[in-house]
């Protein structure tokens, strides 16, 4: 069962990044981005017994010790570290946009090469490009790491990549040792690890997708209360014609929402001079802006200078301090409200 279920999951990565090309621009790393994961998804199908003896059974009779299975595995492989390699060289600062597709070209070309020979004569050559492969790819990733979005998908991506490299080395020392191959139709002595390879590929490949969705859902999620109660006041800074669906683009939607609708409360950029300078505080000031949100008549005084997000801190960032603030309060006002009186 944990053929098909990898199988499965790979070729849900492979869709998701298919899709993302479909309303992106499809650019040479983003194509090479979905050749990957489904070379990826290839080899864990293929890898599947019953698929594999299928494959195999698509030779003449009497010569599966052939193992055309073992071949459409490796080669898949090969694809993946071409592919993946194409990314890499896009990351590098020499490499530029007009020289990227023809070092694609001559990725592919080697690529293909490496299939050819490795479907006609030498499973061990095959893996000694995938290692070669792996192991550009890994140096690279290693350059781009970052705590962003992106650099932790490629965190994940790269351990993949370097875990396949692993396995690929092991491939051709076993071939070195003369060490026979598995019966026909049993999965490969590593193909445990090889599921987590491919797993931490697939998510990898789109872990932006999600962490941004994930992002976006905890924004919405936050930002509701404040969101309803100042539309509610100034319900003009809604566009009717907005039409964005997705979570990412609803988020941003609101936030734009809470930043016009405090602007507008705060008399459109007029400067009181009783609001004083705004902490430096983020929280602090924060909560005061929460405070002059919930009741304008109130004791504290905000122009926009408070309502600015506050330096190195975005909108979305500011919006969600003010957000959670703003929730505080309402709790702790609930909790006084529900309070029992003293006899």
């Amino acid at each position: 069962m944990t053929f098909w279920l990898t199988a499965l999951l790979v070729w849900m990565a492979a869709g998701a990044r298919v899709g993302r090309v479909l309303v992106k621009p499809a650019t040479t790393a983003r194509t090479a981005i979905v050749v990957a994961v489904a070379a990826v998804a290839v080899a864990c199908t293929v890898a599947v017994p019953e698929i594999a003896v299928a494959v195999d059974n698509l030779l003449p009779r009497g010569v599966h010790n052939a193992y055309l299975s073992y071949g459409v595995v490796v080669s898949a492989w090969i694809v993946f570290a071409a592919a993946t390699s194409v990314v890499a060289a896009a990351a590098w600062p020499v490499v530029s946009r007009l020289n990227l597709g023809r070092i694609a070209l001559v990725i592919y070309t080697a690529g293909l090469l490496a299939v050819a020979v490795t479907l006609g004569w030498s499973t061990t050559f095959g893996w000694v490009m995938v290692l070669f492969g792996c192991a550009f790819i890994v140096v690279t990733g290693l350059r781009n790491l970052d705590w962003t979005a992106l650099g932790r998908g490629i965190a994940i991506y790269t351990s993949g990549t370097a875990l396949v490299g692993v396995l690929a080395a092991l491939q051709v020392r076993q071939a070195m040792v003369r060490a026979p191959r598995p019966r026909h139709g049993e999965p490969f002595w590593a193909w445990p690890a090889y599921e987590i390879a491919a797993l931490l590929i697939a998510f990898g490949a789109v872990w932006i997708v999600v962490e941004l969705w994930v992002r976006a859902r905890i924004l919405l999620r936050r930002i509701s209360v404040l969101h309803g109660t100042l539309v509610g006041r100034f319900p003009e800074v809604v566009a009717h014609d907005e039409t964005g669906t997705s979570s990412q683009l609803r988020a941003s939607d609101r936030v734009a929402h809470i930043m016009d609708a405090l602007y507008l409360q705060s008399g459109g950029g007029v400067v009181i001079a009783a609001a004083g300078t705004p902490p430096r505080a983020v929280a602090a000031r924060a909560q005061a802006v929460a405070r002059w949100a919930r009741n304008p008549l109130g004791d504290v005084v905000v122009d926009a200078r408070w309502i600015a997000p506050p330096e190195g801190i975005s909108p979305r960032g500011w919006v969600q301090a003010i957000a959670l603030a703003f929730d505080a309060q309402t709790s702790a006002q609930t909790s006084t409200a529900d309070a029992p009186v003293p006899k």
